[in-house]
């Protein structure tokens, strides 16, 4: 019993206070032995007034323990679903005691963590930052199985308890008690315990779950009642078409809140128990719980950050280009409070480049997500100038300026000088090697390549490039960097278009293969919306502009390296049909693939038929989704083995977070560990023979296949 203290004081309640080996609470072996001694106890207490469930550690209760979890296979299913039986056995016993029992939450209530919290009849939080509360499975590739989705639906109703299981939704305390998950909040940690003895005392007669009543009605009806009609006719229908039917946790989740509505507990409890194992032991669940947990808290963590070399907060930015991306780099680098000088030609750009971030508080107030007081603190922070000398002092500079190196070069040269004395260079480039860049300045070892995504507001990640010289010092520098405005660091060495460029560019040179084949244009969209991607490649390429791509294409041919990652005269071609011939540059020109109107509405342009659709053209639906998928998983293969990736994890996060590889297969390595190396390479073969070499398997993936190791 040590790791469950048990204490009864002098008016029968009992507080158990979990304090489990290691730094949370968690559910394991450890922890079924402890709970069923515990239970056992409670149920055999003679003077039992009231229990209270308490956390010694800074989080009350962290849920089940993936590294047990993630290496599941369906051999182990029925052992699974026995203790998984046990776990569930022992909520519903602390259910049925004929006394109150209260959660006491101190700290962050998730998961495994929250569903101990619902089998209580009351639940009392600390009302800090510190304290979070929800059910984010959905997130990892499973959904909440200790009775997370019982419970809760028949706490709040289907269509409430959906809302937060399948968006994972984390609330703070606050919203929890809004939300109707908790009961009660208290102002201090001390107050916590006092309190929840306090409502038991006053609430002996407290002791049934609402469930458990005769007569009980979920909130809001069944799902079968004419009042939820609509939901259960729109809701399927809408999942699907988020999720593409690639998630089957969250179709999963959502038949179980169903049901929910309609059946008892006991029942639904075995039902979620059940199709837990399904989900739990395919292969959406193991990548997704590989990136999202593992390889994302390692990077978060620091993994790829050098060590030894001590952490330099940024205290002021110079941004130099007041464009699209400069402006949202401005935005993220004041909202963390640091000071920014925001560069353009002119007066005018640069003022225009601040009006981005001015938009974006006067939003952010008006929807009561910022007070008005914050907002003028952040854009104080921000001084627009088209004068060189203001950069003076900064810590870093970064350069977001056109892909043209004659230009980025001319840049370094005239507003290097101004930086601190330990101050480093970014370039914001997205294709241009870092190495190459750096030949201009004065101290190349303080170069390196901070590659945004857009819109830098909302995009989670940067991918941190180091070039030839850069030195750890600068390396770290720009990691803490990336932290400091609250974004997810990956690490990649110098190369041209670095990681994710590349694998986005095969992405969009295998739609135009398709296009060029005589694949209806709409079809090539929507299978690559059916693998996951979040748009096709021939709409994403509209919006990053063919222009972009020809400036692009210029550049890299004026430096003799257009071919370097395999034969261009597809991209090429296709970019003369469209800008040289028609006019034709993408989305903010005008147009592109597709044409735009007045009324939000889009249409492919119908020139792209006359230029390439052929009625005869016969590609399988399975062939051009593979083909979509494999260009982009083999680039990243090709990137990890030739060193450009310094882990897996770095390419599984980057890829997710930076080009939007389908959440569901963990990244664009962790694909080929679930998918199969032998079948992986057969299914290579078989693309490369009808295809062509740009689907050869690389030489690694027959490496793993041999020792039968994954690529972790």
């Amino acid at each position: 019993m040590s790791v469950f203290k048990y204490e009864k004081d002098e008016q029968g309640i009992v507080t158990v206070t979990m304090d489990m080996t290691g730094p949370v609470n968690a559910i394991n072996a450890e922890y079924t032995g402890a709970m069923d001694q515990t239970v056992g106890r409670l149920e055999a207490e003679e003077g039992l007034s009231g229990v209270v469930f308490a956390s010694a550690k800074k989080v009350f209760f962290a849920g089940a323990d993936l590294n047990e979890l993630v290496l599941i296979d369906a051999s182990d299913g029925e052992a699974l679903f026995t203790n998984g039986e046990l776990i569930k056995g022992h909520f519903r016993r602390l259910e049925k005691l004929p006394v109150p029992v209260v959660a006491a939450i101190n700290g962050a209530a998730l998961g495994g963590g929250y569903e101990l919290s619902l089998a209580c009849n009351h639940r009392i939080a600390y009302n800090h930052k510190s304290v979070q509360i929800g059910l984010p499975e959905c997130a990892i590739g499973v959904y909440p199985a200790g009775g997370g989705v019982v419970r809760l639906t028949k706490l709040i109703g289907v269509e409430k308890s959906l809302d937060i299981i399948l968006k994972s939704q984390r609330l703070t305390p606050e919203k929890a008690l809004a939300g109707g998950l908790i009961d009660q909040l208290v102002d201090s940690i001390d107050d916590l315990i006092p309190s929840a003895k306090a409502w038991i005392l006053e609430n002996q007669d407290h002791c049934d779950q609402p469930w458990d009543k005769k007569g009980f009605k979920i909130p809001g009806g069944a799902i079968n009642s004419p009042r939820n009609a609509q939901f259960a006719g729109m809701a399927p229908t809408m999942l699907h078409k988020q999720t593409r039917g690639l998630m089957p946790q969250m179709t999963a989740a959502m038949d179980i809140a169903f049901q929910s509505t309609m059946f008892d507990i006991d029942t639904m409890l075995r039902i979620e128990g059940r199709e837990f194992i399904k989900i739990v032991t395919g292969p959406v669940a193991k990548n997704m719980i590989t990136a999202f947990f593992f390889q994302l808290g390692k990077i978060n963590a620091g993994a790829s950050r050098p060590k030894g070399v001590e952490k330099s907060p940024t205290r002021k930015v110079g941004i130099l280009g007041a464009g699209m991306m400069g402006q949202g780099i401005a935005y993220v680098s004041a909202k963390a409070g640091i000071e920014v000088v925001l560069k353009d030609m002119t007066q005018e750009a640069a003022n225009k480049g601040k009006a981005y971030s001015e938009t974006l508080v006067n939003k952010a107030v008006k929807r009561g997500k910022m007070f008005q007081s914050q907002a003028d603190a952040l854009l104080k922070l921000i001084t627009p100038t088209a004068q060189d000398e203001d950069l003076r002092g900064c810590d870093l500079i970064i350069e977001a300026v056109f892909e043209n190196v004659e230009l980025k070069n001319k840049i370094i040269a005239n507003t290097e000088q101004y930086l601190s004395e330990d101050g480093f260079w970014g370039s914001n480039t997205s294709t241009l090697p870092i190495t190459k860049l750096s030949e201009a300045a004065v101290r190349p070892e303080n170069f390196v390549g901070i590659h945004f995504f857009s819109p830098v507001d909302k995009m989670p990640l940067i991918e941190i490039i180091v070039g030839d010289k850069t030195s750890d010092e600068a390396l770290a520098k720009a990691f803490d960097f990336t932290q400091q405005i609250r974004k997810t660091p990956i690490v990649v060495n110098d190369s041209l278009g670095f990681f994710t460029s590349r694998t986005f560019g095969t992405y969009l040179d295998e739609g135009l293969q398709l296009l060029t084949e005589g694949v209806h244009p709409v079809k090539i969209d929507n299978m690559g919306k059916a693998i996951g991607m979040p748009v096709g490649p021939l709409q994403v390429g509209d919006e990053t502009s063919l222009e972009l791509a020809r400036k692009a294409g210029e550049t890299w041919a004026d430096m003799g390296v257009e071919d370097k990652w395999g034969n261009g005269d597809v991209t090429r071609r296709v970019i003369k049909d469209m800008i040289t011939d028609n006019g034709r540059g993408g989305r903010h020109h005008g147009g592109g693939y597709y044409e735009y109107h007045a009324d939000g509405s889009k249409n492919i342009w119908p020139g792209l038929y006359d230029l390439y659709y052929k009625e005869a053209t016969c590609v399988s639906d399975e062939d051009i989704k593979d083909r979509l998928m494999f260009r982009q998983v083999i680039e990243a293969l090709k990137c990890l083995e030739t060193g450009v990736l310094r882990s897996v994890a770095d390419g599984n996060i980057g890829s997710i977070m930076g080009i939007g590889a389908p959440a569901h297969t963990g990244g664009l390595i962790q694909y080929v560990n679930t998918y199969g190396f032998n079948k992986f390479a057969a299914r290579c073969d078989e693309l490369a023979d009808n295809y062509g070499e740009r689907f050869n398997c690389p030489e690694i993936v027959r490496t793993h296949a041999k020792s039968g190791e994954l690529m972790l």
